[in-house]
């Protein structure tokens, strides 16, 4: 896997245009950092939507998993942080 470039918020308002292409036309992410901590990154629509799918998804085999072992309920919180950390 190739490195993502990583860019202070200052560096990417400065491109915008440029980083937003690199994300559609190259599939390029590029993280954004403030003061030196990542917080956000900008990626093609498409990467935000196979994303979405697949969370949809992994919450549904999830819950299906569990609704095949009948027990005490389980809170939807559990559900979701249970798809977050495997993050496959």
């Amino acid at each position: 896997m190739t490195q993502m470039p990583i860019e202070s918020i200052r560096d990417v308002r400065a491109h915008l245009a440029e980083v937003v292409e690199r994300a559609d036309r190259d599939d390029t992410p590029t993280v954004i950092t403030r003061r030196g901590r990542q917080v956000a990154a900008v990626v093609s629509i498409e990467v935000l939507r196979r994303y979405q799918e697949w969370e949809e998804r992994e919450i549904n085999r999830i819950i299906d998993e569990r609704m095949a072992n009948p027990s005490a309920g389980i809170p939807i919180e559990d559900v979701m942080r249970e798809t977050l950390e495997r993050g496959e």
